[in-house]
């Protein structure tokens, strides 16, 4: 076996009744005497796996643990708990520059950071790695007969138009619980007013909300959602059932996500999170792909159209518990109107 899940709720290193949630857990290579890398991430266990494979190839004496949980519950584990992992990767780019801001990210620099674009890397501690753009996914058979919504506006008009095929059918995030929406919605509403008339007009739907992106897919290909809103395509197009959705980057905006890493302080084997910083960052890894890896979607997009969330300070501002909490009050009048 290439590599052993153990499906645990509470992770090992958690002995408080407040401790972290993962959601998943696997472990490459054979514990021995050898060096160990204990990753945090938010990425499914699938969706990094031949990244760690390649390193190991590289590396095969380094045993890989790898833990997946939510945005929020990464913060808990490293901000709280200080627990001592070595690579804490996430799609909440507001909540690793927090960290990195609060003094709980080690400063990391070689010729592959340093190579890096502005817009990829700040203040020498959060790196992305990825770009991945929101979307909708759209079910293709309860949409099919209907005209595809190529926009924010389009998709307000195709939902009023159409109660009867809407309602308990709309999908989104949980901003209360999923850091990474929480993140897209308020980027969204920075952007364009549009976002709040979406939103009531999803509102009126009784739609689902969701922790996470596979989890909207899933049941978009169960035939329980006919849209999903701000799914990264990323997921949507790793599915094995891709032909039962289509993926739409909004011709008005498209908001781009960048998925990154850090080393957080607590780690107790940062030269070798260093290595695999680097080694994430080079163009070593399977198929020769970029380091700032694109999706399939964000290729075919028109530049114009994509708004990239930039790295820095800014992304601070809804993380004032004020501004949240007002910003999550707004958004739970709007959504929740039953």
């Amino acid at each position: 076996m290439r590599y052993l899940i153990l499906s645990i709720v509470i992770f090992a290193f958690a002995t408080s009744a407040k401790a972290f949630e993962i959601e998943d857990r696997a472990v490459f290579g054979e514990m021995k005497d050898g060096p160990v890398l204990r990753i945090i991430s938010t990425a499914d266990i699938n969706y990094f796996t031949p990244m760690i494979d390649a390193f190991r190839r590289f590396r095969s004496d380094v045993v890989i643990e790898y833990t997946v949980a939510s945005s929020t519950e990464i913060m808990r584990a490293v901000y709280d708990e200080k627990q001592p992992f070595d690579i804490a990767i996430s799609s909440a780019m507001d909540l690793q520059t927090k960290l990195a801001n609060d003094g709980l990210a080690r400063k990391h620099s070689s010729s592959l950071t340093q190579n890096l674009p502005d817009w990829a890397v700040w203040n020498d501690m959060v790196y992305a790695f990825t770009q991945e753009p929101a979307g909708f996914v759209i079910s293709n058979k309860i949409l099919e007969g209907l005209q595809t919504p190529q926009n924010r506006q389009q998709l307000i008009n195709t939902l009023r138009q159409n109660p009867e095929i809407f309602r308990d059918r709309v999908g989104t995030y949980d901003i209360r619980k999923s850091g990474a929406g929480y993140l897209f919605a308020t980027q969204d509403a920075r952007v364009s007013d549009t976002y709040w008339r979406l939103t009531e007009v999803m509102g009126t739907l009784r739609p689902k909300l969701y922790c996470c992106a596979s989890e909207m897919i899933q049941d978009v290909i169960d035939g329980n959602l006919a849209i999903a809103y701000n799914v990264l395509a990323s997921y949507a197009e790793k599915s094995p059932h891709s032909d039962k959705f289509t993926i739409i980057l909004p011709s008005d905006f498209s908001i781009v996500m960048l998925r990154t890493l850090l080393i957080p302080v607590s780690s107790e084997n940062p030269q070798l999170a260093a290595e695999f910083l680097d080694f994430v960052l080079s163009e070593t890894y399977p198929s020769g792909v970029s380091p700032l890896l694109k999706t399939r979607s964000l290729e075919d997009a028109t530049e114009n159209t994509l708004y990239r969330i930039a790295l820095g300070p800014g992304l601070l501002v809804y993380l004032d518990n004020f501004k949240k909490k007002n910003f999550i009050s707004e958004w739970e009048s709007a959504i929740l109107q039953d």
